[in-house]
């Protein structure tokens, strides 16, 4: 090889190398972030649960309060 075609054998491997770090580290970036979505996405469905659980419970408590004024109009007027 001739010294111009050594170097242009460098700088095509050195160009070659640095656009393979920079797909590596998008990689990994991405997958980082996907990482955090599906984190979010789980906080998220976990939330909507605990509050589902105490919109229910809420409602349980009200319809418990609606049944026991029922009772006592229906005992009021025997």
């Amino acid at each position: 090889m001739t010294d111009m075609s050594q170097m242009m054998y460098t700088m095509e491997n050195s160009l070659r190398l640095q656009n393979q770090a920079r797909a590596e580290r998008r990689a990994r970036k991405a997958e980082q972030e996907k990482k955090d979505f599906q984190e979010k996405l789980m906080q998220a469905a976990s939330s909507k649960i605990e509050l589902d659980g105490m919109a229910s419970k809420a409602k349980g408590s009200q319809d418990a309060v609606q049944r026991d004024q029922l009772i006592g109009m229906m005992t009021s007027m025997m």
